[in-house]
């Protein structure tokens, strides 16, 4: 992983603060999420943070920017960038980290796998799929059926959400339509620009990196639009952040702190994108061309509480029904959502 060693200032004395929680969709507006609403005592905290490369690291920039001064923030914060999810559970798990931005399915088999040692802080990144195409046969997801689609992700957040989407519109996934699955996303760019595909599911920033190549494509269906329309009571959800409740547990007062910076990190990010774009790149996240037009589509979000239980609650219970172990065989237990 590429560390950023971030020194912090300490303040010496105890902040008292009302925390206003997160929450937001992906043009950057916040709404409240579950915080305490009574004043607490936070006691400063040094925290390591892991992200992956791409739209679950970029509402941190702000934060990681504010963080190699120090200035104005009351926890120390060290981050670190993966290119996997194979690169940082390890690390968590074992305790070289505190919190981590992982695949929201991914938190669940977490808590699972640690017997309920991981728990989840804030949705950070929504829906970030769709359906791209080479022409102007797709308007609906039914227009599918009979179709070839390109797509990465098998066995993870990619093939859950295609498959319930296409079933939900009345298209068996494995009779309909035919998914060709590739190893890696840029294949799926590349099956575009050669012509061996038209339909391709990519997630962003492969949309704006397939379509600076082909200007043609065009994107046929946003999959958190379709997933928003079947009206389920939850949201299709990418990525969050967790912590180790060990962490958790010896300073809930300053992990709030964290959730109060991330949010207006996040509120920064999603108001400023030229300049974020910039630091993403400087960041060596995702090129800051690339980002600056990927951004608005990225759904880069900060959502705690109440609200964080019901929409991941929602979408968890969904892949369990496709696939228990996508979720780790078991749905989480109420602890596994920091404030709820």
């Amino acid at each position: 992983m590429k560390r950023t060693k971030i020194p912090a200032l300490l303040l010496a004395v105890a902040m008292i603060l009302s925390l206003a929680a997160c929450g937001g969709n992906g043009g950057g507006s916040m709404s409240s999420g579950a915080a305490s609403s009574s004043e607490e005592e936070a006691t400063p905290a040094a925290y390591s943070i892991a992200a992956l490369k791409g739209p679950t690291a970029m509402g941190l920039v702000k934060l990681m920017k504010d963080a190699e001064s120090g200035e104005g923030l009351t926890n120390e914060y060290t981050f670190s960038l993966a290119a996997s999810a194979d690169e940082v559970t390890p690390k968590l798990i074992q305790g070289e980290l505190d919190m981590a931005c992982v695949p929201a399915n991914l938190a669940a088999v977490l808590y699972q796998k640690t017997q309920g040692q991981i728990e989840t802080l804030a949705v950070n990144t929504l829906g970030v799929l769709y359906i791209v195409e080479n022409g102007n046969a797709v308007q609906s997801v039914s227009d599918l059926r009979g179709m070839t689609i390109v797509a990465a992700g098998k066995g993870s957040t990619p093939e859950y959400a295609l498959r319930y989407l296409l079933s939900e519109n009345g298209v068996d996934p494995d009779k309909d339509v035919t998914i060709d699955w590739k190893s890696e996303h840029s294949e799926c760019v590349a099956a575009l620009a050669s012509g061996e595909a038209t339909v391709a599911l990519l997630p962003q920033p492969f949309v704006t990196v397939a379509q600076n190549k082909l200007s043609d494509l065009r994107v046929a269906l946003d999959l958190t639009e379709e997933w928003d329309k079947l009206d389920n009571g939850c949201s299709l959800i990418t990525g969050v952040i967790v912590a180790r409740r060990e962490v958790v547990d010896a300073n809930p007062a300053a992990v709030k702190v964290f959730l109060k910076d991330y949010a207006a990190s996040v509120d920064w990010v999603n108001g400023n994108v030229t300049d974020a774009a910039q630091l993403i790149g400087d960041y060596d996240i995702v090129d800051a061309a690339v980002a600056e037009k990927a951004l608005p589509a990225c759904n880069i979000v900060c959502l705690t509480g109440t609200e964080m239980h019901d929409k991941l609650s929602g979408y968890l219970s969904v892949l369990f029904d496709q696939n228990p172990q996508s979720v780790g065989g078991a749905l989480p237990e109420d602890d596994f959502y920091f404030g709820a």
